[in-house]
């Protein structure tokens, strides 16, 4: 704690702490509460190196965004620009994959930190882009982190292909559709959704338009048999098992 002291000064005290909070998956923001309140603790470390609780800022806008690219993470965007702005005297998050998985997006953090003299923390120390060694660490830990996800995703590609190859992959089926007990596809038991199906597709071929048919079937005693359908397809992709959710 006395070394981390030494790195903070008076002018970064007068700027904001960032607390940067994400989850992968909005499944991990419901079952992995406990990493959520891990990140959301940090707050207490800034308070500990100086900052007023008041100026301590929670940007948690990325729960249940992917680290994996910035484009779609309105929350880091905002961390960044407030950095590069020099609002931020202190950027905080819990590990780097939480910041960035992309070695690119994290690198420009680490070059605006070390340009407007901001200080980064995550769960392991204190530390500052401006000097070499910190860099350095950072820097490893960035690519550590983009070569985490590399790993994660081909294990998951790696099952994905094994269940093909032994004809195990079970995926959503069209509507009317259903596995039966021995886990192969066959049609909707119900005669009444057989025959609705049959007389979607005899329609499509006697009107040829996907709009003619839409028509035709608008009002009429075979819509609810279709929607039927739809639920009973819905029933089927609810059961299915739930595939591995990685720590992107």
């Amino acid at each position: 704690m006395q070394a981390e002291m030494q790195k903070v000064k008076p002018e970064h005290l007068k700027r904001d702490a960032f607390l940067y909070v994400r989850q992968s998956t909005p499944r991990q923001v419901l079952e992995n509460q406990e990493s959520t309140k891990r990140q959301y603790a940090l707050r207490q470390r800034a308070i500990a190196l100086g900052w007023p609780s008041d100026h301590i800022v929670v940007i948690d806008n990325d729960l249940g965004h992917s680290g994996a690219s910035a484009l779609d993470r309105e929350g880091f965007k905002k961390l960044v620009a407030e950095v590069g702005m020099g609002h931020a005297g202190l950027v905080i998050g819990i590990e780097v994959s939480r910041l960035a998985r992309k070695s690119s997006d994290w690198h420009q953090l680490l070059e605006i930190c070390a340009f407007t003299d901001t200080l980064i923390l995550d769960e392991d120390g204190l530390y500052d882009p401006a000097h070499f060694n910190d860099r350095l660490l950072l820097g490893l830990k960035g690519t550590m982190s983009e070569a985490e996800l590399h790993v994660m995703q081909a294990r998951m590609r790696g099952g994905l292909l094994n269940k093909v190859r032994r004809g195990e992959l079970r995926l959503p089926l069209p509507v009317g559709f259903l596995y039966d007990a021995q886990e192969q596809v066959s049609l909707d038991p119900d005669q009444q959704v057989q025959q609705s199906l049959r007389t979607l597709f005899q329609s499509f071929r006697r009107l040829s338009s996907a709009g003619a048919v839409v028509k035709a079937f608008a009002g009429s005693r075979l819509e609810p048999e279709v929607a039927r359908a739809a639920r009973s397809s819905a029933r089927v992709r609810a059961a299915a098992p739930k595939r591995f959710d990685d720590r992107r």
